[in-house]
């Protein structure tokens, strides 16, 4: 189809069934979704064993597909025993990643976003960092690690993400997840429902962190760009803001494969 890379997840240390249905629905006026799946998945061991069959896992294959291997926490596991999921995925997925990311930034797990907060995010990071120590040495290779974060956060709060990340050695970014707000769709059917709200009223919010970010971050920090991207204008708005790359979501629903093809155009006719 086109992507230069693919990240798969969230998954969880143990199997969990998300969220009850119905937990998807359509805003076509807004090119818009909101969703509340609650990181239902069938556990890290079945992950890991879904990524080990995949193509670009095979011997001899040759293609240059990136994989990214996003984790998170349980729904059951209490906000103050976080960490311990978090380390469990990362020693799963750690072998078998291009890269990883940490998703703390989920609506639809109760109290993930807390973990952006100061204190919490210097908590978790810290214990990140020193895992992925351990484990560099023992798989023979560093596997980099991106944070993401959500679209709906204060000017401080992103400079504080930013400082942290890089005093834990952070890689890279993913920026952003969903929004809370209903802003922008309000009235609309399906606009009250419980979750977090993608596509198109995502678009400038998510710009503005990316900015925000790489102010903060400086030249050469690696951002990746998500959140409203449903045409090609809408990935070179990412790049524009400051992202390095992109990823697409809810575009496909509205747009089919062929946004793929034309976003990466677009970017590579800005020059990047």
């Amino acid at each position: 189809m086109g992507f230069g890379f693919v990240e798969v997840g969230t998954v969880t240390p143990k199997a969990q069934p998300g969220n009850p249905k119905p937990r998807m629905f359509r805003l076509p006026r807004a090119n818009a979704l909101i969703n509340r799946l609650g990181f239902n998945n069938d556990g890290l061991d079945a992950f890991v064993a879904n990524v080990q069959r995949a193509a670009c896992r095979q011997k001899g294959h040759h293609g240059t597909m990136l994989l990214g291997l996003n984790i998170g926490k349980n729904a059951a596991t209490p906000i103050e025993n976080a960490t311990d999921d978090y380390l469990a995925c990362l020693e799963g997925v750690y072998p078998h990643a291009d890269y990883i990311a940490v998703n703390i930034s989920s609506p639809n797990t109760k109290n993930l976003r807390a973990l952006q907060s100061d204190a919490a995010l210097d908590s978790l990071l810290g214990a990140i960092a020193a895992r992925r120590e351990t484990l560099t040495r023992q798989h023979g290779k560093r596997a980099p690690i991106f944070v993401k974060i959500a679209p709906d956060l204060t000017p401080e709060q992103v400079a504080v993400i930013a400082t942290t990340l890089q005093h834990h050695g952070m890689d890279g970014v993913v920026a952003t997840n969903t929004t809370l707000s209903r802003e922008a769709v309000a009235g609309m059917p399906h606009a009250e429902e419980a979750g977090g709200l993608s596509g198109s009223p995502v678009l400038a919010m998510s710009n503005r962190i990316i900015s925000q970010l790489r102010d903060a971050l400086g030249k050469g920090f690696p951002i990746i760009g998500v959140g409203g991207i449903v045409s090609a204008a809408d990935a070179v708005s990412k790049i524009k803001a400051g992202a390095d790359v992109v990823q697409i979501y809810t575009g496909l629903i509205y747009q089919g494969p062929d946004l793929v093809k034309q976003a990466a155009l677009a970017i590579k006719n800005q020059g990047r």
